[in-house]
């Protein structure tokens, strides 16, 4: 489904010295596959994420999405490949205030031709398990309602990647194990997860682990036998 290749990425401040964010960057991930990006702060994993999600270009390198190289792709495309193929979830939740919980799922609709907005968005709500919260206002929910608000609006378009950038890290132990739990049904449905994140607890739930350091890819591993 991923492949990149030598993928570099420099970012460079008027009298500072360039950070090289990522250098020289290769990976190649299947369809199904569930994989942790995994590395401290500064490590490039939010920069290879930004990659893998078509937000942000390499400087150098190459992307292929499910065979189709995004290099080659305008803006205009890029966002149309992006709405239609990835789901986020972040950390933060990202929910608008004074909106209900359908009202947050279905915002991912508004740029797609679907024809069932409301149908889509109660059943995307119905797979995290909150059909009784869908009339409910953002700030009514629990961290862990917001949370699986958010993936079901990553679902709502019914992705074939889903991206999520610490996702429980706003969340109490228990939660976070329910949240991860979810995640694992999702992938066992046949999307494709990547976790960007510090923690290797969170990362011994993948199948794989890359870790990240200083821009660059020292390993890529099974997960199993990784300890928290």
């Amino acid at each position: 489904m991923i492949e990149i290749n030598q993928l570099c990425k420099t970012y460079q401040k008027q009298g500072e010295q360039p950070v090289h964010a990522l250098r020289a960057v290769s990976l190649r991930i299947e369809r199904g596959e569930c994989v942790a990006i995994l590395g401290p702060s500064g490590s490039g994993k939010s920069t290879l994420m930004n990659m893998l999600g078509l937000l942000d270009r390499p400087d150098s390198g190459s992307y292929l999405l499910q065979g189709r190289n995004v290099g080659e792709l305008s803006e205009r495309e890029l966002a149309k490949l992006r709405n239609r193929t990835i789901g986020f979830v972040f950390q933060a939740f990202h929910l608008l205030p004074r909106t209900t919980a359908l009202e947050n799922v279905q915002l991912p609709l508004l740029y797609s031709d679907s024809d069932d907005p409301v149908g889509r968005s109660k059943r995307a709500l119905a797979a995290v398990g909150l059909s009784d919260r869908a009339t409910h206002l953002s700030h009514e929910l629990s961290g862990g309602q917001q949370q699986r608000v958010a993936i079901a609006r990553a679902l709502v378009n019914e992705p074939d990647l889903i991206l999520a950038d610490e996702p429980t890290g706003n969340l109490d132990s228990t939660t976070q194990g329910e949240i991860l739990e979810l995640f694992s049904t999702i992938n066992a449905r046949g999307t494709t997860v990547i976790f960007i994140t510090h923690s290797r607890e969170v990362a011994a739930t993948a199948n794989r682990i890359v870790t990240l350091r200083d821009g660059a890819l020292i390993s890529d591993e099974l997960a199993t036998g990784v300890h928290a």
